[in-house]
Parts: C-alpha cells; sequence; structure tokens
C-alpha cells in the first residue's frame, strides 16, 4: 500500500527513481547524459536538498536552477516538449511511489516549478 511523503528518506528515494527513468529516457535523457554531462553523485543530492526544501522548507538547497537551464538551453536547444516529458516523468514516479496531501502537492510545485522555468528560458 503506498503512503505519502513523509521525509528526506521518501524525498531521495522520490528522486533517485525519478532520475533512473530521465537517464534512459528518449526524449530528455540525451540533455542529462550527453550535454550537460550530469556528475550523479554531485547532482542526486542537490536535488533531495533541493525538494525537501520545496516540501518541507528544510532551507537546505543552496543554487540557482534558472541559471543552470539557461546555460543548458544555450548548449542545446530545449522545447515545450522537453519540459512537458520532464513533468510527466516526474508526475508518474510520484503516483507510482506515494499518494497523500505530501504527493500531490510536490506535483502541483513540480508543474509550477517546470512552468515557471519553461517560461524563462524558452522566453
Amino acid at each position: 500500500m503506498k503512503k505519502d511523503i513523509r521525509n528526506r528518506k521518501d524525498i531521495e528515494n522520490l528522486v533517485n527513481a525519478f532520475y533512473e527513468k530521465v537517464k534512459t529516457d528518449e526524449i530528455i535523457g540525451y540533455l542529462f547524459t550527453d550535454i550537460a554531462k550530469v556528475n550523479w553523485e554531485l547532482h542526486l543530492p542537490k536535488m533531495y536538498d533541493f525538494w525537501e526544501n520545496v516540501l518541507f522548507q528544510s532551507a537546505n538547497y543552496n543554487g540557482n536552477p534558472m541559471v543552470v537551464h539557461k546555460n543548458l538551453h544555450q548548449k542545446s536547444t530545449m522545447n515545450q516538449a522537453h519540459f512537458q516529458q520532464w513533468r510527466e516523468l516526474f508526475n508518474q514516479t510520484v503516483d507510482s511511489l506515494f499518494v497523500g496531501t505530501k504527493a500531490d502537492e510536490i506535483n502541483n510545485r513540480a508543474m509550477n516549478i517546470s512552468a515557471v522555468l519553461t517560461h524563462k528560458t524558452l522566453g
């Protein structure tokens, strides 16, 4: 039986499962593996901090996602389909693992964050 997102461990499970999908995704995987050449050992803990801060106001995230996405867009042009696929994979991952108020909240927050990043990155 699925439960709600309760703590950092749940965030870590979500982020790990999500990026396993991303790495092999036909639409956005190359942006992470070939263009950004993500160092997963560094990236994953940042994403744990980011989503923990989003969901639980932990104040342990220090970064600027907007700059990262704009830089990536300069290296390889992104479009609406890239951001849409990211949202779909994220929501699918959340929904496959969790159910409840925090699960709904993280899906809504991800949609809003993605909308802002899409607008500001693509113009």
